[in-house]
């Protein structure tokens, strides 16, 4: 096969869709399976990471991830989002590991240090046109928004995260955490009216 048409294949890969790419995998197609790796692997260790705010860990579990989208993908409702289905495996992995912290009242959350990705994110760090100092500055805000929300309750944070960082719908966030639409609106208006009273000494 020549590298010309390899290329070729990976561009039109990148041009299906979620759901297209797992009928692929699940039609033979083993090379899907790694576009979906590629697609998400990023975004999950950083959700996991800012869940838990260990970022070697989000690693492993992010990991354990994809270990059980590859084991369970024949199960997935094309019909449906794969983001929400994989992002819904991830929270689960993220709440158990804090389930088993908590078992421990000498672990504390550790600050979340990671850059965020501005990627289809509302909340944006980077902009490779920004003059240096305005950089800097928004770099300061970045490591101030990332203090103020580990301070968050862990369910405030979790829809906090979702909602205000990886751009989540508020249907997406109720049934990736498993909740009612209702309570997701109320514990995100909860954590923003926190998150507005422990970041505003930090801008005084």
């Amino acid at each position: 096969m020549s590298e010309t048409h390899v290329r070729t294949t990976k561009v039109e890969k990148t041009q299906f869709s979620d759901s297209e790419l797992v009928e692929r995998y699940l039609d033979g197609e083993e090379t899907c399976f790694r576009e979906l790796v590629g697609r998400y692997e990023g975004r999950i260790v950083n959700f996991i990471q800012r869940s838990i705010g260990d970022r070697e860990r989000a690693y492993d579990l992010a990991q354990e991830t994809f270990i059980r989208v590859y084991r369970h993908i024949h199960r997935f409702d094309t019909s449906k989002k794969f983001s929400t289905w994989i992002y819904t495996i991830a929270s689960n992995l993220a709440k158990n590991e804090l389930r088993n912290r908590s078992r421990n009242p000498l672990v504390l959350f550790q600050t979340l240090t990671a850059k965020w990705d501005d990627d289809h994110r509302p909340l944006q760090f980077e902009d490779s046109s920004m003059r240096p100092d305005d950089l800097f500055r928004k770099r300061q805000l970045q490591d101030l928004v990332e203090r103020a929300a580990e301070q968050l309750p862990v369910h405030h944070r979790e829809v906090f995260i979702l909602r205000e960082i990886e751009g989540k719908s508020y249907e997406e966030i109720a049934e990736i955490t498993d909740t009612q639409l209702g309570t997701v609106k109320s514990r995100l208006n909860r954590a923003r009216n926190r998150f507005a009273q422990i970041i505003e000494p930090w801008l005084e």
